[in-house]
């Protein structure tokens, strides 16, 4: 697999993430359905605590990622979606430095949303991951 970041401009690189992933050569492609802070048996963790979640969202799309045989350096699409927009800027070096750690810089969007499925929920991560 191949991948060429695209970057017209190059503002976003400082923010860890690529305009665009072009991917060529792939054989697997994985979309993740978003992944918010919920324990392992389906219960909400960190009530209010919207970097503890952030953490836990990573976590969790860490693990579905592992179960296909793929780790953070697959992704080339990443989608934030947050409660609270200006609460989660303080905390998302968490999740950019996770990304960087596994030596990528996906395609991102973050998206202001009213609420999530799950009432207590602040932040929840949908990706595409390739191989």
């Amino acid at each position: 697999m191949q991948r060429t970041a695209v970057n017209p401009v190059t503002w976003s690189l400082g923010m860890g993430f690529n305009q665009g992933e072009l991917v060529s050569g792939a054989t697997r492609m994985l979309f993740v359905s978003g992944q918010t802070a919920m324990s392992r048996d389906g219960n909400p963790e960190h009530d209010g605590d919207i970097g503890a979640q952030l953490a836990v969202a990573v976590d969790n799309l860490e693990a579905v990622l592992d179960a296909a045989g793929m780790t953070l350096a697959n992704l080339v699409r990443v989608n934030v979606y947050a409660t609270d927009v200006d609460a989660l800027l303080p905390h998302y070096g968490l999740l950019a430095g996770r990304l960087g750690s596994a030596g990528v810089a996906p395609a991102t969007t973050l998206l202001g949303v009213v609420r999530l499925a799950i009432p207590g929920q602040l932040v929840e991560l949908e990706a595409t991951a390739v191989a």
